[in-house]
């Protein structure tokens, strides 16, 4: 068995003029931007004459990823392309889920500006730091977390790669216990401690968002970060994971080999930069990556999928 899946980038990956090519040459995605604008004004223009600071403001960040995400998506179905499953990274898993239909475009663009702004908020509340541990496995993160304070490990990305989240000194401290045992630590551009439990008003903010506006059962199988499986079809347990999600360690690793047990040799990253196209080729063997965040790289996608014959 072989097939497609589609996974959304998330927060990190924006930069300026993301999407601009796509809306220029695409009238599926020249669509999404349209209908995010409406909810969001202004969202396209931002995606492609933005500033790199602009864009760097967790405000900004999510629904302009969001939408350049999802124009990658439909750019890829008008030629065609069409996912078995579907998964996103962080804030990508709202697009993936977007996507998937349990959110409409109006709706999910809504939850997006709700996520971004809960998330800002808890980071002037609460700032922290975030650090990206490589060549050490996640067992040995963990252990090093845990001796160095308020920290967690939040992002279980690759086998040799894990994002810690916590307070500015226990990220600190953190930094010298991981060259002393070999590793590699480097700092995430962001001031707040995402997927750590400094965020738990946020996972509040969502789940209160959510009761108010439900959400619909997916249309294909989406993975979640919270449990490295596929989302329930139950629209309150749907409702909790995203919410949770927010709080929590995305397991990322385990949603990759789940997916390729499920049949899926074929990993297309849509939206801007190609981070989860390294994560998937860095964590399984025997399987395609490749990502698309333009014209000519959808139209190589195509090929790659035809070619296997899952069109």
């Amino acid at each position: 068995m072989a097939g497609v899946a589609f996974l959304f980038a998330g927060q990190g990956s924006q930069k300026p003029g993301m999407g601009k090519a796509l809306f220029d040459s695409s009238e599926a995605a020249k669509k999404v931007f349209d209908g995010v604008d409406p909810v969001r004004p202004a969202t396209a223009s931002q995606c492609f004459e933005g500033t790199k600071e602009e864009l760097g403001q967790t405000i900004n960040t999510q629904p302009c990823v969001f939408a350049t995400d999802l124009a990658a998506a439909a750019a890829l179905v008008d030629l065609g392309v069409h996912p078995n499953v579907v998964a996103g990274h962080s804030l990508g898993e709202a697009a993936a889920l977007t996507f998937a239909g349990a959110f409409t475009l109006d709706g999910g663009t809504r939850l997006i500006e709700v996520r971004a702004q809960a998330m800002a908020d808890c980071t002037a509340k609460h700032p922290g730091a975030m650090r990206a541990v490589l060549k050490l496995d996640a067992a040995k993160v963990e252990e090093l977390a845990h001796e160095a304070g308020e920290a967690w490990p939040v992002n279980y990305n690759s086998p040799q790669q894990t994002v810690v989240a916590g307070s500015a000194e226990a990220c600190e401290k953190l930094d010298g216990l991981v060259k002393a045992a070999g590793g590699r630590s480097m700092k995430v551009a962001v001031s707040g401690a995402f997927h750590s439990p400094y965020m738990a008003e946020a996972t509040e903010a969502l789940a209160a968002y959510l009761e108010k506006n439900p959400v619909h059962a997916p249309k294909l199988p989406v993975y979640a970060n919270r449990t490295g499986e596929t989302y329930p079809e139950d629209a309150a347990e749907i409702a909790a994971l995203l919410s949770e999600q927010v709080s929590n360690p995305v397991k990322w690793t385990s949603e990759l080999h789940a997916m390729q047990d499920a049949g899926i040799d074929t990993f297309i990253e849509v939206g801007p930069g190609h981070t989860l196209t390294g994560l998937v080729k860095r964590t399984l063997e025997g399987v395609d990556a490749v990502c698309v965040e333009t014209p000519k790289a959808a139209e190589e996608a195509r090929a790659l999928v035809a070619g296997k014959g899952l069109i």
